[in-house]
């Protein structure tokens, strides 16, 4: 599943960012830029793609080609990729004719293109695709984990979900499979746990692989402050570790706490809720995300803002 979460970096906010301008304002450039905390732009509309900033630079895209900016809308690497990720730990993964290798943040190549496929380094490795397998480097291209999976994701919590033949499991940092390929899909260690699949039923493993809360929910979220949403009879509730449902399950969509607030949707509008399940943001908007820092992205109609945590709206443009 994806990040709700972004950060914000010196001002420039980039909680879902990468809006493009039909949605923000309701015309069909498509471009894309970028706005601070008010819902002011602060790097004008100007992009056929971005990213959000992490550690400082934001991928952007130009024409067919991506580069990186910083903060102030500086060109720092200038467009000549055919196809980018976000900074992560102090590289890129970039693709240039028809390969993969990783940048610093100067734009010099610290790997040299040469994988079918990269992601981002977590936790020190990064998955990469050779000769049509998955395996993991370090920051020296040096193969940490031999390419042997048909998909590998990133670390989490220092295990990584790998995919064998049909099935997921999990591997350490040494390529030990410590949770043997035995599922139909897994989400990433949370809290300690990770959200399995088996036929058509739901449920979370430790990190021993024990199955310590049921396989028996339609779909799961992962954890985040201690609770995980979870869809049974095409309503969302929210359980703790222990499996127990403290959250009753009564709304159409719900997704993971983010500063003691979830988003949830009722009665066809989203609002949030707190720990108990009150809702303390009423229901009110067509679109919600969670927190950070703060605010969050809401949708009014077509029009994109941001809300405080008294549930005070901030248009952008």
């Amino acid at each position: 599943m994806g990040r709700f979460a972004r950060k914000r970096v010196s001002g420039v906010l980039s909680l879902f960012i990468f809006i493009i301008l039909w949605i923000l304002s309701g015309c069909a450039t498509g471009k894309w830029g970028f706005v601070d905390r008010t819902g002011s732009m602060v790097i004008p509309l100007q992009y056929d793609d971005a990213t959000p900033f992490t550690e400082e630079l934001a991928a952007v895209k130009v024409g067919n080609k991506w580069g990186y900016i910083d903060k102030a809308g500086n060109t720092v690497i200038k467009p000549q990729f055919d196809g980018a990720w976000r900074f992560r730990e102090g590289m890129a993964a970039v693709m240039m004719d028809g390969e993969w290798g990783y940048i610093d943040r100067a734009g010099a190549f610290i790997i040299r293109p040469r994988f079918e496929e990269a992601r981002s380094f977590f936790e020190g490795l990064a998955p990469v695709k050779a000769d049509g397998k998955w395996g993991f480097i370090d920051r020296t291209a040096r193969f940490v984990i031999k390419p042997m999976f048909d998909f590998a994701d990133h670390f989490s919590e220092g295990l990584a979900a790998v995919k064998s033949g049909s099935y997921w499991g999990f591997v350490d940092r040494t390529g030990e499979m410590v949770i043997q390929p035995k599922f139909d899909g897994v989400l990433n260690f949370s809290e300690g746990m990770a959200g399995v699949l088996v036929g058509s039923k739901r449920g979370f493993i430790d990190r021993k692989g024990q199955v310590v809360v049921p396989l028996e929910f339609d779909l799961v979220l992962s954890f985040s402050e201690e609770l995980a949403p979870v869809l049974v009879r095409n309503q969302w509730g929210f359980i703790d570790k222990t499996g127990k449902m403290v959250i009753s399950p009564r709304f159409e969509k719900a997704f993971p706490f983010r500063e003691n607030l979830a988003p949830a949707k009722f009665d066809g509008k989203w609002g949030y809720i707190d720990k108990a399940g009150k809702f303390v943001i009423e229901p009110k908007f067509e679109g919600a995300y969670p927190f950070s820092e703060g605010l969050a992205m809401v949708k009014v109609g077509r029009v994109v803002g941001y809300i405080d945590k008294t549930g005070r709206y901030i248009r952008v443009l």
